[in-house]
Parts: C-alpha cells; structure tokens; sequence
C-alpha cells in the first residue's frame, strides 16, 4: 500500500531531487527551486514549494490526479472520484486555488493531499521542443539571470523543413481536429453560436514569414516568463544560426515588441502551443512517470477546458430569468439606491 511519502519520493526521484524535504529547505533560503513569485501586488506573491504541499505523509493513496493548476472544480472532482492526492504544476495558494476558502479546510473535507511541482519540473524533458518540431541544443531555464526565463535553441526534426510543417504538426499531436469538432457539437447542443474555446481560437500562427518558409535553427521563447525584446536580441547574437524564432506556451499579438524586434533582426517568428495545452506537454510525462513509478496506484489528469459565450446565450431559459432577477432585485437597484443617497 503506498502512501503520501511515496509520492514525494517519487516525485524527488524524477525531478533528481529537486523536492522539498524538510522546513529547513523552507526557511534556508538556498533551495534553487523554493522561488517567491511576485509582481508586487500587495499580498498577492507566492512562494513555490515544490513537492508535498499538504497532507499527512502517512495517508495512503491509491488514485492521484495530476492537473495544472489546482482549483475548486479539481478538489471536488477529486473527492467525487476517490481521488487521495492532487499534483498540480502550477503554485498552489491559500483560497486562490481552493474557491476562496482556506486549503485546509477544503482539503480536509475530502481527505485529500495536495503538491505542487513547477519550476523543479521544468528542463527536466525535451518533449516541449520535440512537439514543436525540433531538438534543443541549448536549454537555459534562467535566461538572463530571471528564474523561470526559458530559452531552449534547436535544429529542427528530420521531416519538418517550413513553418507550416511545424504548425502542422502541432496540430496532429494536440488533437486539434477533435477540439474543433467537440466545439462544433457544443454549439448545436447549447445552441450558442457565440462559444468558443481556448485550444481552437489560440491556435498556432505564423506572424513573420508564410507556410512555405524554410526554417533550420529556432530560438524558442517563452513570453509570459519575462523575455524581452533585448534578450531576444542577445540570444540571437549568441546564436547567429537561429532562422526563427518560436514563442509557445504564451503568446504575443500584433504590435508587441518582441515581434518587431524579431522583424529588426530579419527573423522567421511563430505562435506554438498555448498554455491551457501544457496538461499535454508536461502533465501526461508527469502522469506517466508517476504510473511507472508507483505501479500500484491509478493515475488520472485533470484537463480543465476553459470556454466563452455571450451573455445571453450562457445557460437554461430558467437560469437566465433567475439571473435577471437577482440582479434587478438585489444588485442593480442596490446599487441605485446607494448612489441616489
């Protein structure tokens, strides 16, 4: 029978120790991967602290979920399913991932354990590159001295030579062709034609260059870690072979400046895989391992699908009334009333 301690030492055993093991690694301050993340908004940082995040180490566990980021809709999909231990990629944080109330509390209501696993996972594969149609030559997960700033260089994979080749297969992996058509299906059941979902409308896209471009050598950026148009310039002299230059994960709109800057520097640019496709990317190596790892315990993922629709196509004919309602009654005229007084 395993346990809560299993899954940590699994979890130190695939990412080479990079776990942490006790409060010392906590209150030393030397721990490379126990990182304060902060945009110095007041009380809104967080520390990361990878591995165990709550639970009792002896608690035994015979289902693990392994998400992205941990929520509300994971913690009572998990007590639904008898579900003993989430990991999540993504930092976890008192109520922003536990529906506003305090994790213990939560957790404690459906005896689950809970670990997080994001910096200390990251490097540890080269799948991302290799979805992308290429092998890294060169991967820095601190580029420019900012932690997490990731930068891998790559020659691309035998069989993608252009940039429609690379898009093309993205789309094979990620499914693509299933999402559009489950979102098509939605839009006839719900009746919506508004809807729309992450994973088809962030879709990749070529932003310079065209579908025929021939492509070699890639910089391959990360924009929501912090890299900026001048690391872009440096990873590019470092690198004078680099073609093109692939942003996943994140992306950039037009008139960002890391698109002229990729323009200045007479560089292919490309939009890769979005975020919410990172349960593929990372999560299903990370469910694999611990399935490897822990034979005797059943694995599952957490794939949250995160979707848009107009106001007045979002529900039943009774939930629409029923929000019309409560918000004349209770907040429209509430809120009339304070600014007539």
């Amino acid at each position: 029978m395993n346990n809560v301690q299993d899954v940590l030492n699994a979890l130190d055993k695939l990412t080479g120790g990079r776990v942490v093991k006790s409060l010392g690694d906590l209150t030393r301050g030397d721990h490379p991967f126990v990182i304060m993340k902060s945009s110095n908004l007041p009380g809104k940082e967080v520390i990361e602290t990878p591995g165990l995040v709550y639970g009792d180490l002896n608690k035994s566990v015979k289902k693990i979920a392994v998400t992205m980021t941990m929520t509300e809709g994971s913690i009572e999909l998990a007590g639904a399913t008898g579900v003993d231990a989430i990991i999540a990629h993504h930092p976890i944080a008192e109520a922003a991932n536990s529906g506003g109330v305090t994790l213990k509390n939560y957790l404690d209501l459906y005896n689950v354990a809970a670990f997080e696993l994001h910096e200390a996972f990251h490097g540890l594969h080269p799948g991302i590159s290799f979805l992308h149609g290429h092998e890294a030559y060169k991967a820095d997960i601190s580029y420019g001295g900012v932690h997490g700033n990731v930068l891998f260089v790559g020659k691309t994979l035998p069989g993608v030579q252009t940039l429609g080749d690379m898009l093309s297969r993205l789309n094979d992996f990620m499914g693509l062709q299933q999402e559009e058509e489950l979102l098509f299906t939605e839009r006839e059941v719900r009746g919506s034609s508004s809807l729309t979902e992450t994973s088809v409308v962030t879709r990749g896209r070529i932003v310079i260059g065209n579908e025929d471009t021939r492509v070699n050598h890639i910089l391959h950026i990360f924009p929501h870690t912090g890299f900026s148009p001048e690391h872009l310039r440096q990873a590019a002299k470092e690198h004078p072979e680099a073609d093109t230059v692939l942003a996943s994960i994140s992306r950039v709109y037009d008139g960002h400046a890391l698109i002229e800057m990729a323009r200045e520097l007479g560089l292919n640019m490309v939009i890769g895989n979005c975020h919410v496709l990172e349960i593929l990317e990372n999560g299903l190596p990370l469910a694999y391992a611990l399935d490897k790892l822990l034979p005797d315990v059943e694995v599952v993922v957490f794939r949250e699908r995160i979707t848009s629709t107009a106001l007045h196509e979002t529900g039943t004919s009774q939930m629409k009334e029923y929000a019309e309602r409560m918000a004349d009654e209770y907040l429209v005229n509430r809120s009339a009333a304070k600014l007539s007084n």
